[in-house]
């Protein structure tokens, strides 16, 4: 597959590669250049705490202030 280099310097990834590697709109691509080759690598975006959501538990069912609140009474 072939793209054209407009005047601003910018590629349109043809949409079956785009397609087969999960390339959506605003995710970043890092470029290198390997032994002459220009190399884009996507760049995976992730949050460092998104393992942990959802994974605390608060005492006796207690809203997330109502727990704070107590804890900050207590010192």
């Amino acid at each position: 597959m072939n793209a054209i280099l407009s005047e601003k310097g910018q590629i349109t990834i043809p949409k079956a590669l785009r397609d087969s590697l999960g390339l959506t709109s605003g995710m970043a691509i890092e470029f290198t250049e390997e032994d002459g080759r220009l190399v884009g690598r996507k760049l995976l975006q992730t949050d460092p705490f998104s393992k942990w959501k959802g994974r605390g538990c608060l005492p006796q069912s207690e809203s997330v202030d109502a727990y704070l609140k107590r804890i900050r009474d207590s010192e």
